[in-house]
């Protein structure tokens, strides 16, 4: 019987329930890229996107026994790392700098100033926004798949986009009109 990347992977998260150490880093090591790039859209800040990856994983490892089912993991991962970022974006104002804006994982190739611009305006977004933001253009999510990653209705995440893309927009003029 041959197993897809799918069933091992689930496979893996039943023994991180039960508390099997090993398979945890090895589920944690499969979606290590993902937790950091979500982390680095959140503040911006290669150190503090780290930090925030770091508490999010060592947090999934003292609740792990609360996911009811391991297809969610990606979900339930994604929830705690916004969280988390969440409460480090209290903690912390003004956290991104030039050279860390440059390095933002699967950047495109448009100048670093219109990226601040984009990632300035995301950052003045309300959280909740700003998440559905994220996950729908960065992460490429559907919004059924945003819904259960923020355990919201999908016709909420739809008037979130819409409220937000037009806050981007608000922000992103007024950035054009002050320069």
């Amino acid at each position: 019987m041959i197993l897809d990347k799918n069933d091992r992977e689930e496979r893996l998260v039943k023994k991180a329930m039960r508390g099997n150490v090993d398979a945890y880093g090895k589920v944690v090591d499969i979606y290590k890229e993902y937790l950091y790039k979500m982390a680095w859209l959140y503040v911006r800040n290669e150190d503090l996107a780290l930090d925030i990856v770091q508490d999010s994983i060592l947090k999934g490892f003292r609740s792990i026994r609360s996911l009811r089912e391991a297809r969610y993991f990606k979900t339930w991962m994604t929830r705690i790392l916004i969280n988390t970022a969440g409460d480090a974006l209290r903690k912390n104002t003004g956290i991104y700098s030039l050279e860390t804006v440059g390095d933002v994982p699967g950047g495109g190739t448009e100048k670093i100033e219109e990226r601040m611009d984009v990632y300035e305006a995301i950052g003045r977004l309300e959280k909740h926004y700003r998440s559905v933001i994220i996950l729908k253009y960065f992460e490429d999510m559907k919004l059924a798949e945003i819904a259960e990653t923020l355990q919201m209705p999908e016709g909420s995440v739809s008037a979130y986009l819409t409220r937000a893309k037009r806050e981007l927009k608000k922000y992103l003029k007024e950035g054009y009109e002050n320069a």
